[in-house]
Parts: C-alpha cells; structure tokens; sequence
C-alpha cells in the first residue's frame, strides 16, 4: 500500500472517531459510501524561510458551483502568494475560495490551488480542513513527498497590482561597491539599481562576477522577512540596438532560436526554481528595440540598413513575445516593457504606432496582453521627470510652446506625461485597465548650478523655452554619457497615479558607450553619439552629441560620470 494511501485512510480513521461517522473508505472504493470530502495539502518546496505548497480539495457530496476551503495554521505561517484560489488570512486562519473560472465542483470533481508562504520555526501540516464549512479528511505530505499534481502556474490576477508597493528593492553589492568606493558614493551606495542581464555570459557571470542565482540568492539574505523587488534587464535580441553601435549585442540579426534556447529559456529555469518563489523579480523587457521598428525604419530620414533587416525578419517581434510569454509563466515575475522616452516616441506620428507596436509583440510567439504587468519609460535615459516652468498648453509671442526649437511639435515635454497618457493609449488598445508605469530616475535629475529657478524670458517661443527647461541637453535625441546630468528621483514606491515606481533601472556610473573605438569581446561597437566631437545626425536635428569624453565601453565604470551624476543631483545629495 503506498504512503499516501496509507496516510488517507488514517485520516479518515481518526476524523471518523472525531464525528461519529461509522466508516472510513477512500473515494472510489467498489461499494462504499463517500465521504463528504478530502483535501490533499501538500508542501513542494521549503527553504529556511519560506515554502510553496498545493491543495488539492475533491468534493464527495453534491455539486457545487462555488466553494471555499478553510484550515487555521497552529505556528506562524503567512501566505503571500497564491494562485488558482483567492486566499485571505486572518490571524492563523485561512480561507481560500475559488476563481471565477474553477467554481463548478461536481461530485466526484476536484480542483488544485496553490500558493507561497512564510514561516520561522516549524511548518507544519495544518491538522483540519472544511469544504464549506464540512469537515474534510486529510492526507498531507512534506516537501520530499511527490505532488499528487504537476505545479500549476497562477493566473496573472494572482500578482499584487504593484510589485513596489510594501517591498524592498534589491541593492545589487557589485555596484554598490564600485559607488562606496567613490569619494562621496556612500551617499548612494545602498540605493537599488537594477541586474542588467545584457549576454548570455552574465547568467552565470562574468569574469568571475555575480550570476543569475548569485544574485537572487543574496536578494532572498536582503528580503528577510518582508517582501523585496529584484530588477533584472532582459537585453539580448538578435540584432540587438539596430539604431546604433555602442550597445550592439552578441547576437546576429537572425539568431532567434539562440536567443530562445541559450538565453531566454536558462533565465526562465533559474527564475522558476522555487527557492526564489518569495521574490517579486521585476524584468525590463529588451529596452530600445520596438520603438526602433517604427523610428527608424525606411522610409524615414532616421532609418538605418539594420532597423530594416529587423523590422523585414520580425526577430524583434518575436523576441519580445517568446521573452514574454516564457518569463509571464513564472508566478512571481512581473513583466515590464520598454517604451522609449517622451524625446523619441512624443510625437504623433510615433506615438500610437509604437503602442500598436507593443500590442503586436505581445501577442506573439505565444504571448497575450496579460504576460504584460505594464511598461517603463526613460529606462538608460536622460527626460526630466516633470518640466515645471513651461507646459505643451503655453503660448509664447503668438506661438505655441510646441512651436519652439526645442519641443518641435512634440506632444509631451516631460515622462511623467509622457508614461500617464502612454499608460491611457495601451489600455484603449487591450491592455488590462491595471497596468502601471516605471520611469528611469537614475540620470535625470539636471540639478546643481545651471537648473533654472523659473520661466525664460517671454522674447520668443525659443528664450522662453530655453530659459526654463531643466533638461539641458542640445536635444532630446542625445543619449551617451550626456554632460551636465544628475542623480534623479530616488526610487519610490507609487509616486503619481498610474506610476507603479520611480526606479533607478540603469545603475548610475555605468558607461553608455565608448567615446572613441575600443577593441572588446562583449560585441560593442563605437558609436559617434558618444563622441563629444561629433555634430550629430538626423535624429538629433544634428547637433552636437553632448556625450563626455574618455568614456569606456558601454557597461564599464565611468568614475567622471558617477561624480558628475551626484554633482549635478536633483533633489540634491546630503
């Protein structure tokens, strides 16, 4: 007789003794009389500070077509995560009804949920289950046991709406060393910046560095006993960044199915180990490739030979769905999208075509708008945050403020009306209604002694532009190593409706690219946009690149760049 038969019908022994009922028998036993229920609770997975558990409920009695299962913990036992129930706690008691789309349990049916918990000291098996109020008999097994069922993974609906909301953010050690080292970096050290997984190398590590799992295993020491954020950059298509040089990838335009097998499919494996089942991991989904597609594409001036072999052989396309509905699987990973910056995706004729775009990709490759938790904006980039001395409604000596050199008839000035009113056009498109925002925070601050303290002067559309902007950029298009940025917004937690965090995505001090050619083997070529001597190109109405020089490859240190990010800090540093 196996163990969990053996366990059942001692179960079933002993709740019959308890209520008097003269019978034990397994359901399904040739002429005997059922039991009104039983529950199958089994712990899967434990570690030293959390669990996974499924329960599997089987009704015995007439149909239902609804159903709640009840059982009340004797230690400290928390759940934080469920799916394929809605599960509320109070005190040691739990309650878990069902979804809307697992109500029916006919006789004889069951249905399997599960959910994650906390606990410290023991776990124990909780004693007594009720169906609706009726007692239940019990097989239960610990997390050496085999589940009755294949894991299931959650509807999206289990998530919380906000990763950030009530959580911690990882502070990756590696760059926190590299900004304590700095004179003045302890100031900033223990901010949390996120994990860019930039080539299939650094799943494991480079060079001797963090890994995947190195990483997820210190954010499980930094979570304790509350819930934490881990912010990984998803960042390897084929033909990766076909707009520009310094961030090209390892892979070539057509090796989707590396893309897949080597790096897509490895992350999801280690991110759906259960050990890391607590962590909410937050993933930015492959910045600066779909708005490509739409830029800089023929037949416009900015179109380039490589943004058209992508957008012809839809490897970006593909890239993004498979990212998506492969990681969208795991329970516990929220999936945000990148979606450009105001200065690249503001104007009309780029803005709804980019959210069609993202519509497009995630619906492929097996992906549904549901594998979107929503969208980043500014991820690596340099917006302000928010313009507070001119709007896009001002007019200025008979001109629109969307008249001046410097907006050219963009829609937006700033992110933060930039992501809110993206936020609006992706829901009109099928987005769930729930969606939130991340904006980059990390460079945009323009503080210290140029930031402007009011309006410029009313002389023309332009000096009353000029004068009052923050961003002190020669134009919104530049974005290598900008001079003059700072340190912006720390990250917060749901700072404006609609923005689930400010986040700090891109870990200040981290090159943009090379200012000059420099031999390596990560597959990154010198772009002239971080030469400060170049004059630019059509997407940046050629002008001067801005870029600092004596920059290194893309990802490397850039110490002058760290000390001028907190410089230049808006809010200022301590």
């Amino acid at each position: 007789m196996s163990r969990t038969r053996t366990a059942l019908l001692a179960a079933m022994a002993l709740v019959a003794g308890a209520t008097g009922t003269a019978f034990a028998v397994v359901p399904g036993d040739a002429g005997a009389a059922a039991v009104p229920c039983t529950v199958d609770y089994q712990v899967q997975n434990q570690w030293d500070t959390g669990f996974t558990a499924s329960v599997k409920v089987t009704n015995n009695g007439a149909a239902k077509s609804s159903w709640a299962v009840k059982w009340s913990y004797a230690g400290n036992q928390k759940v934080t995560n469920f799916w394929n129930a809605k599960v509320t706690q109070s005190g040691a008691n739990v309650t878990a009804a069902n979804e809307a789309y697992n109500g029916a349990l006919a006789t004889g049916g069951s249905a399997t949920f599960g959910f994650q918990g906390t606990y410290s000291g023991s776990n124990a098996v909780p004693a007594t289950f009720t169906l609706d109020g009726v007692t239940c008999n019990v097989d239960s097994g610990g997390p050496t046991d085999p589940p009755t069922d294949p894991p299931t993974d959650p509807p999206a609906g289990s998530r919380v709406d906000n990763p950030y909301s009530g959580a911690k953010v990882y502070v990756n050690p590696e760059w926190s060393a590299k900004a304590a080292a700095e004179p003045g970096g302890s100031r900033i050290a223990d901010q949390p910046t996120g994990v860019w997984l930039d080539r299939t190398a650094a799943i494991n590590g480079v060079n001797g560095g963090m890994g995947l799992r190195d990483h997820l295993d210190e954010a499980l020491r930094q979570k304790g006993s509350g819930e934490l954020v881990v912010q990984l950059v998803i960042y390897n298509l084929p033909g990766r960044d076909c707009a520009a040089l310094a961030s090209n990838g390892e892979l070539g335009p057509t090796e989707i199915d590396k893309y897949k097998t080597d790096y897509i499919d490895p992350i999801k494996t280690i991110l759906a180990d259960p050990k890391y089942a607590s962590l909410r991991i937050v993933t930015t989904v492959e910045i600066d490739s779909l708005p490509n597609l739409v830029t800089n594409v023929s037949p416009r001036a900015t179109a380039t030979p490589n943004c058209d072999v992508m957008k012809a052989n839809g490897n970006y396309v593909k890239g993004v769905g498979y990212a998506l509905n492969k990681l969208g699987d795991v329970p516990n990973v929220y999936n945000y999208v990148d979606a450009g910056h105001h200065g690249w995706l503001g104007w009309d004729d780029n803005f709804g075509a980019s959210a069609e775009m993202f519509k497009q990709a995630a619906t492929a490759e097996g992906a549904t708008v549901a594998d979107v938790h929503g969208f980043i904006a500014n991820t690596a980039n340099y917006s302000t945050l928010k313009e507070d001395h001119f709007s896009i409604n001002d007019t200025v000596a008979g001109k629109s403020v969307r008249e001046s050199k410097w907006v050219s008839w963009n829609r937006y000035v700033d992110e933060l009306s930039y992501a809110q009113a993206l936020r609006e056009k992706l829901v009109s498109l099928g987005f769930d209604s729930k969606i939130g925002m991340l904006i980059d925070t990390s460079r945009n601050g323009w503080g210290g002694a140029n930031r402007p303290t009011g309006p410029g002067a009313t002389t023309s559309v332009d000096t009353y532009v000029d004068g009052g902007r923050y961003d002190r950029r020669f134009n919104t298009g530049n974005w290598c190593n900008q001079m003059g940025a700072g340190l912006g917004e720390r990250p917060k937690a749901a700072p404006e409706p609609g923005i689930d965090a400010y986040v700090w995505m891109k870990p200040p001090g981290e090159s943009d690219g090379a200012s000059k050619a420099i031999d390596n083997d990560e597959g990154k070529g010198f772009d002239r946009m971080c030469d400060p001597t170049y004059t630019g190109n059509p997407r940046n109405d050629n002008n001067m690149s801005g870029a600092l020089p004596d920059a290194p490859i893309s990802g490397h240190w850039f110490s002058a760049q760290f000390q001028e990010l907190m410089k230049n800090a808006y809010p200022p540093l301590s």
